[in-house]
């Protein structure tokens, strides 16, 4: 449902198109990695991979849960809550461990939270943390690349210029993109390298910036 959701809701504020690689698929027990730079674009990716046949389970801040109806919806859905700096954390990796070897497909934001900027620009994006490789390490998954550009024109900034964002974005239909890349596997022994998932999502991110001529595309 959050899938359909998203699907239905994001073409209302801006005009969103998806591209992959060539060869790059979202194979069942796979992880998803996107860059993260706005409380937009989960929804962004969910309505592009939907548009792919993807429904992925998502690991997403345990703060989530605690918002009315989005918070039931979240839990019956099966998604995974994220509490950082919790004791709680190293349960999120279980829940993720679990639905990958059901199958399903995992989206993780490796970069953990949001960039503190008030611009509305792109940027590469951030280091990883430790949570995707080991992900990784538990489960042998791939990781599938995703690279997202223009979920900062919906919403970015302080909390009154995000607000402004979204209700204004109907208005001004932002263009939107999310290119997939090809899988990355992990080593023979289980490992992947989180420098190598981070080019990965860099070069995915570069690609969806660069459709909408954004600059930071070409200075990455």
């Amino acid at each position: 449902m959050l899938s359909r959701l998203a699907d239905v809701l994001v073409p209302a504020v801006g005009r969103l198109t998806v591209t992959a690689d060539p060869g790059a698929g979202l194979a069942p027990g796979s992880i998803i990695t996107a860059n993260h730079t706005s409380l937009a674009d989960p929804a962004v990716v969910l309505a592009a991979l939907h548009r792919l046949g993807a429904r992925p389970v998502v690991m997403a801040t345990a703060g989530l849960w605690r918002v009315p109806v989005l918070g039931r919806m979240l839990a019956r859905e099966g998604h995974i809550p994220v509490h950082r700096g919790d004791r709680r954390a190293a349960s999120a990796l279980d829940g993720a461990v679990e639905a990958l070897e059901r199958g399903r497909l995992v989206l993780i934001y490796a970069e953990g939270g949001l960039p503190r900027r008030a611009d509305a620009a792109e940027a590469a994006p951030g280091a990883f943390r430790s949570g995707l490789s080991r992900l990784v390490q538990r489960t042998g998954a791939a990781v599938v690349p995703v690279g997202q550009a223009g979920a900062r024109r919906v919403t970015s900034g302080s909390r009154a210029k995000q607000i402004g964002g979204l209700l204004t974005a109907p208005l001004r239909r932002p263009d939107l993109h999310v290119h997939v890349g090809l899988p990355v596997e992990p080593t023979v022994d289980g490992v992947i390298r989180t420098g190598h998932a981070h080019a990965a999502v860099t070069a995915a991110w570069r690609t969806a910036a660069a459709r909408l001529g954004e600059p930071a595309a070409s200075a990455a």
